[in-house]
Formats: structure tokens, sequence, C-alpha cells
């Protein structure tokens, strides 16, 4: 493996501040914060504590990072481009009283079941997503949200038909500038009844959502109908395009790639090209029909999206490192309190150091389930953000 101090041209100076220790954070309420807490039998996260187990796998860093919120801090970079999509869909997108259309949840515990994070989303249980290696588990049936979605069947089944929902997500992860640990997603879900879809339509009330004796095929789900297909995939697409463009400013060039999502059917990547590029920005899709139906909206259907705050706050900031977004330096944190949420900020670094290198080597036993992401939360543990990036040089088997 090697370790490679970030050239801390950005780092060093913003690390000279004391690290946070497991105790100390930002709050989700008013009032003193609950202290996070691993003890012998049970993990304590933002005030309830939860039997640990053999799957039990968070670390005192990853829980010191819980109810920061980077998202709500005003004038954070990462509020900034949250409130910048806020924005457009509530400008954009107004209801027939006059109101925002689109309700927005930005502040939902990241502590869920892991049947809201994988099954409410029709994730197999076989899938790798869920494995151990990959997510930050408090037991084997509470964790930290892998991503926002976790919460999209509760929403619905309140009642929402259109909705924005952003927070912190956790994943165990590879270590370089791009990946962390803790990042931060926005999503939206928009439901349709069928006088809402096919209002606009010439002949619309002719037309129906559902189809029966259907077959799913790659343009569509087995219970919907080809035109109701079609439909929300025209709006999706129209209603991301409009986001991108407000947020990438007029001209800025867009296509769609298939893909596949447990959760939606059919389902899109967008990529947009940026300085001579493509780079894939959000996925998206018409959610899967039995998703919605075990959150007691059968009657309708919908399209989904979701995008990662940091990606996008890198891009158009020119911030060149995800973990500068956890800095508390403050000749950071004011390149970005600006006026208005739409002003143009880009990123200058504070100081230029060389990098350093180092080599490391190892031997595991044998028949040893110790993986990489293993290695990678030691080395977080131990070196927290100083390290730039961990790579495997090279592996070895005694004959």
């Amino acid at each position: 493996m090697r370790l490679r101090p970030l050239p801390l041209s950005w780092l060093r100076p913003l690390l000279q501040t004391p690290p946070l220790c497991r105790l100390h954070r930002c709050c989700l309420t008013e009032g003193p914060a609950p202290q996070p807490v691993i003890g012998p039998d049970s993990v304590e996260v933002l005030g309830h504590a939860y039997p640990s187990d053999d799957y039990t796998n968070v670390t005192p860093r990853i829980l010191g990072k819980v109810g920061r919120n980077l998202h709500n801090e005003k004038n954070h970079p990462l509020w900034l481009i949250k409130e910048r999509i806020k924005t457009h869909f509530y400008s954009a997108y107004m209801g027939r009283g006059g109101n925002p259309l689109f309700s927005v949840h930005d502040n939902l515990s990241p502590v869920v079941s892991v049947e809201q994070n994988f099954d409410s989303l029709l994730i197999p249980p076989t899938h790798p997503s869920r494995k151990k290696g990959d997510n930050y588990y408090l037991n084997r049936s509470r964790m930290l949200r892998a991503h926002t979605s976790a919460h999209q069947r509760e929403l619905v089944l309140s009642g929402l038909d259109a909705f924005l929902l952003a927070g912190d997500v956790y994943r165990r992860d590879e270590i370089d500038s791009s990946h962390y640990p803790v990042f931060h997603q926005m999503e939206g879900v928009r439901l349709y009844s069928n006088h809402e879809l096919f209002s606009a339509v010439e002949g619309g009330e002719d037309l129906s959502l559902f189809e029966g004796g259907g077959r799913r095929t790659p343009q569509k789900q087995e219970v919907h109908s080809l035109e109701a297909t079609k439909l929300l995939e025209l709006q999706l697409k129209n209603t991301l395009t409009r986001l991108i463009t407000h947020l990438f400013g007029p001209g800025v060039q867009v296509r769609w790639v298939e893909c596949f999502f447990p959760f939606t059917h059919p389902s899109f990547e967008m990529e947009v090209c940026f300085q001579g590029e493509w780079m894939e920005v959000l996925g998206c899709g018409v959610m899967e029909q039995e998703l919605l139906s075990t959150a007691g909206a059968g009657s309708k259907v919908g399209w989904a999206f979701g995008l990662g705050l940091e990606r996008l706050a890198m891009v158009l900031y020119n911030i060149p490192d995800i973990r500068l977004f956890w800095s508390q330096d403050e000749r950071f944190l004011r390149q970005f309190r600006v006026k208005d949420v739409q002003q143009a900020v880009s990123f200058q670094p504070l100081s230029k150091y060389p990098p350093l290198h180092n080599d490391i080597s190892f031997w595991l036993p044998e028949n040893d389930d110790f993986t990489q992401n293993d290695f990678y939360e030691m080395v977080r543990s131990i070196g927290g953000d100083l390290v730039e990036r961990v790579t495997l040089l090279d592996e070895f088997t005694h004959p």
C-alpha cells in the first residue's frame, strides 16, 4: 500500500486547528449536543443507544461526523449548492395555490433500519451493496444510511407527491481526493395521478397509467402503459435538464446514458460536458411500481433522481479535494460567504507544500477476511484527513 499525505497546499493550514474529538459535534436540535459513544455493549448516536453485535463496525471518527450537517451550515459550499437547487425548484414549480410544489426535507436522522436502507428500495438480500465491508452498521438491524433514498418510502407514505430530500450519507470507501466515507446527497421525487400526467395531452382522458397483462421490456415496467412511461421519462429529463442549465449556465451540453438501479426502471444517468470532458452528475429513473404500492401510492406513478452535492460543488467552485468540505479554517469558509447563492465562486488554494510518500508492506494470515476497506478504515482512524491517497501497488502470495 502507498500512503500519500496530501500535498499540503490545501490541507495543512486547514488541519492546524485541534481535530474534533469523538465527543464534539454539532447537534440536530438546539441545546447541548448528545455525545456519540461506543461502549462495550452499545453504540450511542444522537442521544439514542443501540446494542452492538457482531455487525457493529462504526468508528469514533465516523461518529464524530454525525450531526455536523454541512449542508445546513449557512454559506458552506454544500449549503450553497443545496440552496441553489431548492431555489430553482421553488421558483420553477408552483402548486395550484401559488405555493412551491416541492417540499424540502434536510434534517432527517442518518440512523436508519437496514430494512429502510435496502428492503424498502427492493434491493435483494444478496445484493453486494449490503456488504458489511461497504457500510457502517450500528448492529445487524440499524446502520448509518448509505443513501438518502432510505427515506423515500416514509415520505411517500406520509402523503407527499413532490419533495426534495438532502442529507449526509455514509459508506466505507477508498482513500483519495474524490472519495470520503461521509458525503451528502440530494434527491427529488415526483408522483402523478392519471389526471395530472395526461391532463395536458390531447385525448388524455382516454389514456391510462397502467395496463393489464403487460410485460417488462427495456422501455417500461410490466404494469405501466407505454404512453405513461414515455411521458414520465420526458417530464423527468426536461426537469433535470432545466436544473443542470440553472446550475451550469445556458449552453451546457447534456447526454443520457441507460443504466440499472434496483428501485427505478427504466433508469438513466445524466452526463454533462464540462471543460471538454463528459462527467456523470446524477442518476434517475421511473420509480418501481412495487415501491409505490408498498408506500400506499399504488394508484400513482412517479420518477426520482439523486445527485451528490460534493461532486457538483467541486466542479462548480473548483474545490480540488473532498476533505476540504470538513475544514473549519476561516480562510476556506469566508470564500463562500456571498450575498446571493447564485454568485460565482472559485476556490483559492491557501498554501503549497510538497507531498510525502511512504511505502509499507504487511502479511495477512491465510484465508483471512480482511478487506481493503478494513485497511482504509484503519488508516483513517490513525492518520485522519492528512492522508491523501492509499494505493495498492503489489500483492504477493508465498508459494
